[in-house]
């Protein structure tokens, strides 16, 4: 008999272990969020626009567009007395819609030194997450491979955010490649108004080649504040000496035998990853993409410190 949703939703709650694990990402990022990233979150990401909020006299300072001529005239008018400025006050529309796209595809399960890059994903998503809604923001999430694996609409609260983490983490996909446009033109389907896009992923695979993911990122860091937060095991980029060792392609599944021992093999990994990552990264700078770099055997709060500072500064 066919499972209804709900009782496939209750086939895959995690187990002991499972909400044990959520858990502890739960109390390690929220730790984060109230000690180092308290004020980052806030003065690196603004609102969709400004309300109206009041009037009030003009002061020595204040910026002399903000004055309310026509309200100045009628006060002036009224009074029968000389003119007294008043000047228009104003608070940003606060609430924003932070989505995060995470890379679910074969690479994100790869991991040699400190966590899987799929759990490093799942920790700065989580930070992320609880920064957005400690300001009051909605977050959502589109986890994909080859395709759109699952689309969680943005909400608020704690449970929901546990509910991307437990996502992220257990979630099994169904495909094993990489083909982020198809993501993004879902975002882009599926989000109207302007929002924070936290594009996390390897950048890892056919995918990835600037000819083929050019052309949607441009349109998506042109219609959103899109940010890529790229995932690195050190292993991706030299190869360890193992002596003969046989390769898999975690998306592909095709195998390669490599003489890890041989120096000029190892040269020639690691110019070939070095390139790939000067091509990638010159990417991001051509279209005005923010990055984020991460590795599985680093802090990566240090990193998104970093980032959150720097956008702050160019706000001010």
């Amino acid at each position: 008999m066919k499972r209804q949703p709900a009782e496939r939703d209750q086939a895959r709650a995690p187990g002991r272990a499972a909400r044990a694990k959520i858990r502890g990402v739960e109390i390690r990022t929220r730790r984060l969020v109230n000690t180092l990233f308290s004020g980052d979150y806030k003065s690196s990401f603004k609102g969709r626009g400004i309300e109206f909020l009041d009037l009030r006299e003009y002061l020595p300072g204040d910026d002399v567009r903000t004055i309310d001529w026509k309200v100045t005239a009628r006060y002036g008018l009224s009074r029968g007395a000389a003119y007294h400025p008043f000047v228009k006050k104003f608070a940003e529309e606060r609430e924003l819609v932070v989505m995060l796209v995470v890379d679910a595809s074969g690479s994100s399960r790869f991991g040699t030194r400190g966590a899987l890059k799929l759990e490093q994903s799942a920790l700065v998503a989580a930070t992320l997450a609880f920064s957005a809604i400690r300001n009051n923001d909605k977050v959502g999430l589109v986890f994909f491979s080859d395709k759109v694996e699952r689309y969680v609409p943005p909400r608020k609260g704690r449970s929901h955010v546990l509910r991307l983490i437990r996502d992220i983490l257990y979630f099994r996909p169904e495909g094993s490649g990489t083909e982020p446009a198809r993501a993004l033109e879902f975002v882009m389907r599926v989000v109207k108004r302007r929002a924070i896009v936290f594009l996390v992923s390897d950048f890892l695979g056919e995918g990835f080649a600037p000819d083929r993911v050019r052309v949607p990122l441009g349109i998506a860091a042109r219609r959103h504040d899109l940010v890529a937060v790229s995932v690195t095991d050190p292993a991706e980029l030299e190869l360890p000496n193992l002596g003969l060792a046989e390769v898999e392609d975690a998306e592909t599944g095709a195998l390669v035998t490599l003489d890890t021992g041989a120096p000029g093999v190892r040269k020639a990994f690691a110019r070939h990853r070095a390139e790939q990552l000067g091509r990638r990264d010159a990417l991001f700078r051509r279209l005005g993409i923010d990055h984020v770099p991460v590795r599985t055997d680093h802090d990566f709060t240090k990193a998104l410190h970093r980032f959150f500072q720097a956008r702050a500064r160019r706000y001010r």
